[in-house]
């Protein structure tokens, strides 16, 4: 890892046909002519984001695309988990329709996690697929949402369980605009980070417990660093697995425990994505140490970074009533990763040794839950 970054700095997604980069610095929003004008067939671009972003970034982006003569028209959805739904995502394809949008385009998502994964999503259907442009403005969004080409919509069954692999043309990692995100957003993409060094680089791992204070509090190169890094491994799992038949479930570290947490909220303000996968990731490497597969002190570490970071850590940061751990448990039943009605979890050996296992009793799992429920006191 370099401890400078340009302007601009590019991170290369080597996928053949489908090859993309991703981009990080500041001031790209206002640089967005500029940085996808090579991609456009004709001088106008369809953008779909959300209310509250459109009232920070809409017009800096459109300006940016003004300043190289490129025009758009912009769709703005309620801001919210709830946006990724079968109505706002016939509400997109039909405004896109509306638009004219053709196959040669480009559509622009400009937001979140909840709207790169719907907008990423329509972009497939559309006309067979269409390409877009991922412009992620949270934290969470940059280091993992953005990159993939996962995209989809949540239903009544379960987060995500509905859509399609569609790489991205590109993505903009505007750094500056984290600058705008509330501490608990912030902190909420941070326990995405987390989890890279978490997965895979122990020495990423040390290097946050170190300077992720600095991190936290806006220092820029550091934001810059730790989003390149985590770019640049999720962009190398994906190039080896890019639709998730093996390596690539390393990235759901956390999420399996995530998911049911989520569920058990209802998809609320009381949880949001990234705070499950950071306590999502405690558990994990709880479980991993009661069946003896990690250092016992391992689970520990990941729980005082969190904690000294300011982050949610445990069950116990999450208000209102939860679900018992029998409960908790089917609704993991209920993830996608589930093969032949068996869960799939990724454990640990240690910081930065992740695995991908469906060995895991179940008595195990609910072990863990109920200490975790116990805590909550």
């Amino acid at each position: 890892m370099t401890d400078t970054l340009h302007a601009s700095d590019t991170v290369h997604v080597a996928l053949g046909e489908r090859a993309y980069d991703v981009r990080i610095g500041s001031g790209l929003i206002t640089r967005a002519g500029h940085e996808i004008g090579d991609l456009l067939a004709r001088d106008r671009v369809a953008v779909v984001t959300d209310a509250r972003v459109a009232d920070l970034h809409l017009e800096p982006l459109r300006a940016g695309l003004a300043a190289h003569g490129i025009a758009c028209e912009a769709l703005v959805l309620p801001a919210g988990e709830g946006t990724k739904s079968w109505e706002h995502l016939t509400h997109t394809v039909e405004w896109l329709l509306d638009q004219k949008v053709e196959r040669r385009d480009v559509v622009v998502a400009l937001g979140g996690g909840v709207i790169g994964d719907l907008v990423g999503f329509a972009a497939a259907i559309l006309r067979r697929g269409v390409r877009f442009v991922q412009v992620p403005t949270t934290l969470l969004a940059q280091v993992d949402s953005s990159v993939g080409g996962k995209t989809g919509i949540n239903t009544r069954h379960g987060k995500n369980l509905v859509g399609a692999f569609h790489q991205p043309a590109r993505v903009l990692a505007d750094i500056s605009a984290l600058d705008t995100l509330a501490p608990r957003d912030f902190l909420a993409g941070y326990g995405e980070v987390m989890k890279y060094g978490l997965l895979g680089d122990a020495a990423f791992f040390e290097w946050l417990e170190a300077e992720g204070p600095a991190l936290r509090d806006g220092d820029a190169a550091a934001r810059a660093r730790a989003v390149r890094r985590s770019v640049e491994m999720k962009a190398d799992i994906v190039v080896r697995d890019e639709t998730e038949q093996g390596d690539r479930a390393l990235l759901n570290l956390g999420h399996t425990f995530c998911h049911a947490l989520e569920a058990a909220t209802g998809y609320s303000d009381r949880l949001l994505h990234g705070e499950g996968v950071a306590i999502g990731c405690t558990l994990a490497f709880a479980l991993s140490a009661r069946l003896g597969l990690c250092p016992q002190e391992a689970p520990g570490r990941v729980a005082a970074h969190l904690t000294e970071m300011g982050a949610r850590t445990t069950l116990a940061d999450i208000p209102g009533a939860l679900p018992d751990a029998d409960a908790l448990l089917e609704l993991m039943a209920q993830d996608k990763k589930v093969i032949d009605g068996r869960l799939r979890f990724i454990l640990a050996r240690g910081i930065g040794d992740a695995f991908v296992t469906s060995d895991v009793p179940r008595d195990a799992v609910r072990d863990v839950l109920d200490d975790a429920l116990a805590a909550r006191g």
